[in-house]
C-alpha cells in the first residue's frame, strides 16, 4: 500500500515538476549546503510526499540537491529515494550512475586501498566495455569473476561481493545478506548501485568516484528510469540519431580546434580528463616500464582536476603529483622549465596538466616560450635523452583558440586539448566534455579512447544532440560574450579603480584569447591582515548577494561559464577550488558574462554597490 502511494506520488511529480529539473545544469549556491547534499533536498521532498503536495510551486522551493548536475540533481535524488524506499534502505545507500561500469570501479578502488578481496558475481553477460585485463594491469584492481543464473547462487566470500545484473527496471533488486553491492544495469540509461546496510562505510568513497571520475545518471535518463519505475512508457531507441549527432559533433570539434585528428566526447569534462590520465598511465606502463610517472599540476587550478590527479596517484604505486606554480608571482613557463629539468634527471615520464588562461587569475603564458620549454631536449642523470612531456591543455575558458592544428604554436609538441562541455560547447545545456590531440598524439588518443570506453563515460545520446545543436554557434557566442565582459571590466575599473581585476589584456585579446570570465579582488580595510581578509570576504558576498537579489532573472550565484544567458558569480575558494589546499585558494569574486544579458542593469547595480562600500 505504501509502495503504491509512493509510486503514484512520483507519477504526479513527473507531471508537475519544474522544467529546470530536466534542463538546468547550473545549480544555485545560495540555497545549497554541501554538507547536506541530497539529504536536505530529500528531507523536504519527503515532507511534501507525506502531505500529498506535488504542486510545481512547492517542488520549485526545494533546496539545491547538489552544486553540480554531474554529481546529482533533483531527479537522481527522486529516483534513488523511490528505489531505496522499495528495498527498505536509506536513500544514501542508492546511487545512480550514467556509466554501467563506474559503480563496479568505485567498489574496486576502495577495496584496493583497503587491501580487501572482491568477487564480481553476474548474470547474463558482463557489459561489453568491461575489460578485466586492463583493470588488473593498469588500475591495479584485483577481483574474482563468477557467472550465475540468479542471486540465490551467491555464496559466502571472504571480502566484498558485487552482484551485477541487467534489467529494464532499475528498481528491481534481490538483496540478501551475502550481497554487499547490488548493481542493476539498464542498456541505455546507466546503472543503479544499492549498498547493503552492512557496507554504509563505502558510501562516501563511492560518491567521490561519481564526483570525480564519472557522472550521476543524467536528468533525461533519470526521468526515463522513473517512468519505468512507475509503470509508464520506457525509453525510445535513438541509435541512428546518435550516430548522426556524433558525426556532427566530431566534425565541429575538428573545425573549432583546427585539427584533423580523432576527437573523443565524454559525459563531462572530468570524465574526459580521467580517460586522458588513465590512458597516459597505460601508455607509460607499457612503453616506459619501471619508470616513475609524474603528473605536473597547478596546486590552485580547478579543484576537480587537482583532486582527480591526486586520486589517481593514490591508487597507482609509481604515479606521483608534482606542484606547478602558475599564477600571480609565479610564471608558468619558468615553473615548467625547472620541473621538467628535474623530472628529466630522474628519468621519469612527465605529464603536464594546465589551464590556459589560468583559473581564476585569467593569465596566459608567453606561448613561444611555452613551446620552447616543452620542446627542449633534456638529458637524464646518465646522459641519455629524457622522455619528452605530454602537455594536457584545459581550454575550457578559451576553447576557440587554435593550439594544435598544422603550423599552430603547439602542433609540434605532444599536446592534448580538452574542454568542459557544460560551458561554451553546450551553452550550459549539458555536461559533456571533449578532447582532441595534435598529430603527435594519435596513438595516445587510441589508448585514451579505450579507457573512456572501459569506464563507460562516453557522452549520452542527448548530450551529443545538444552539442550538435550548440557547437556551430560557439565561436560567435564567445565573441559576443567577450564584448560584454570587456565593457563590464572597463566600467568596474573606472568606477572602482582601487579594485584589482584579473582579465586578459587587449594584446592577448588581439591574439584570440577572449574569455568572458574575470576575477575581482575587492579593496579592503582593517588594522591587521586577518581583519582585512575578513572584511574582503564579507564584501565579496555583499556584492554577489546584491547582484542576485537585484537582477534575479539574470544574475545567479553558481559555478558556471559560457551560458547562453545571464551573469554568473562565485568565489573560487568555496566552489571550484573546493578540494584545493587552503593556502592555494582564492577568496576573490569570479564573474562570467554571457552573450545575452542586460549589461546596463548590471552596471547600475555595481554602481549602487560601490556607493555603499
Amino acid at each position: 500500500m505504501e509502495d503504491n502511494k509512493r509510486l503514484n506520488y512520483i507519477k504526479e511529480v513527473l507531471t508537475t515538476m519544474p522544467a529546470g529539473w530536466l534542463k538546468t545544469t547550473t545549480h544555485r549556491l545560495d540555497i545549497y549546503n554541501e554538507e547536506l547534499a541530497k539529504t536536505q533536498f530529500l528531507e523536504q521532498f519527503e515532507n511534501l510526499f507525506n502531505t500529498g503536495n506535488s504542486e510545481s510551486s512547492a517542488l520549485k522551493e526545494l533546496p539545491t540537491a547538489y552544486d553540480y548536475i554531474r554529481l546529482g540533481h533533483p531527479l537522481s535524488c527522486v529516483l534513488e529515494w523511490g528505489i531505496a524506499k522499495r528495498h527498505q534502505l536509506n536513500p544514501d545507500n542508492v546511487i545512480s550512475f550514467s556509466s554501467k561500469t563506474a559503480p563496479v570501479l568505485a567498489v574496486l578502488r576502495t577495496n584496493l586501498l583497503q587491501n580487501k578481496n572482491t568477487q564480481i558475481v553476474y548474470t547474463g553477460e558482463l557489459p561489453a566495455c568491461f575489460d578485466a585485463d586492463i583493470l588488473h594491469r593498469i588500475y591495479g584492481y584485483t577481483f574474482d569473476l563468477k557467472q550465475v543464473e540468479s542471486s540465490d547462487e551467491v555464496t559466502e566470500y571472504n571480502g566484498s561481493t558485487i552482484f551485477l545484473t541487467q534489467h529494464e527496471n532499475l528498481g528491481i533488486a534481490e538483496l540478501n545478506a551475502k550481497i554487499d553491492f547490488y548493481i542493476t544495469i539498464h542498456p541505455e540509461l546507466g546503472s543503479v548501485l544499492l549498498v547493503n546496510k552492512q557496507n554504509t562505510s563505502y558510501i562516501a568513497d563511492i560518491q567521490h568516484v561519481r564526483r570525480r571520475e564519472t557522472i550521476a545518471m543524467t536528468p533525461a535518463n533519470c526521468y526515463s528510469a522513473l517512468q519505468v519505475l512507475v509503470g509508464q512508457t520506457g525509453t525510445e531507441n535513438k541509435i541512428n540519431a546518435t550516430k548522426t549527432h556524433k558525426t556532427q559533433v566530431l566534425e565541429s570539434i575538428n573545425t573549432i580546434t583546427g585539427t584533423t585528428t580523432k576527437a573523443l566526447v565524454a559525459s563531462s569534462g572530468l570524465s574526459i580528463q580521467y580517460a586522458i590520465m588513465m590512458g597516459l598511465v597505460h601508455d607509460a606502463l607499457d612503453n616506459h616500464k619501471g619508470k616513475a610517472i609524474k603528473f605536473i599540476v597547478p596546486p590552485n587550478c580547478y579543484g576537480g582536476t587537482n583532486d582527480q590527479a591526486r586520486r589517481v596517484a593514490a591508487c597507482i604505486e609509481n604515479v606521483e603529483i608534482v606542484d606547478l606554480p602558475v599564477d600571480g608571482e609565479n610564471d608558468m613557463v619558468k615553473s615548467i622549465n625547472s620541473i621538467l629539468d628535474q623530472v628529466a634527471l630522474e628519468d621519469a615520464v612527465p605529464y603536464i596538466i594546465a589551464e590556459i588562461p589560468t583559473n581564476p587569475r585569467v593569465e596566459v603564458p608567453n606561448l613561444q616560450d611555452l613551446k620552447n620549454a616543452l620542446s627542449a631536449v633534456r638529458k637524464t642523470a646518465n646522459g641519455n635523452t629524457a622522455i619528452d612531456p605530454v602537455f594536457i591543455l584545459d581550454q575550457t575558458f578559451c576553447p576557440n583558440v587554435l593550439f594544435l592544428g598544422e603550423g599552430e604554436i603547439l602542433s609540434t609538441v605532444r599536446t592534448i586539448s580538452f574542454a568542459s562541455g557544460s560551458k561554451f560547447p553546450s551553452g550550459g545545456k549539458c555536461t559533456a566534455g571533449y578532447c582532441v590531440g595534435n598529430t603527435k598524439t594519435t596513438t595516445l588518443i587510441d589508448t585514451i579512447e579505450a579507457h573512456l570506453s572501459l569506464c563507460d563515460n562516453e557522452a549520452t545520446a542527448l548530450q551529443y544532440e545538444l552539442l550538435a545543436e550548440q557547437l556551430p554557434s560557439m565561436t560567435q557566442r564567445i565573441t559576443d560574450a567577450y564584448k560584454n565582459t570587456r565593457e563590464f571590466v572597463n566600467f568596474i575599473h573606472n568606477t572602482l579603480p582601487e579594485a584589482k581585476i584579473n582579465f586578459v589584456s587587449d594584446d592577448l585579446a588581439a591574439q584570440g584569447f577572449t574569455p568572458s570570465v574575470f576575477s575581482l579582488d575587492l579593496p579592503t580595510k582593517g588594522h591587521t591582515a586577518e581583519e582585512r581578509e575578513r572584511y574582503k570576504r564579507a564584501l565579496n558576498l555583499k556584492l554577489i548577494n546584491l547582484m542576485i537579489t537585484e537582477i534575479p532573472n539574470e544574475s545567479k550565484y553558481c559555478v558556471s561559464y559560457g551560458q547562453l544567458k545571464g551573469c554568473y558569480w562565485t568565489i573560487p575558494a568555496t566552489s571550484t577550488q573546493g578540494t584545493t589546499k587552503e593556502g592555494d585558494k582564492d577568496y576573490i569574486v569570479r564573474a562570467s558574462l554571457s552573450p545575452s544579458l542586460d549589461l546596463e542593469r548590471h552596471k547600475q547595480v555595481f554602481l549602487e554597490f560601490v556607493k555603499n562600500i
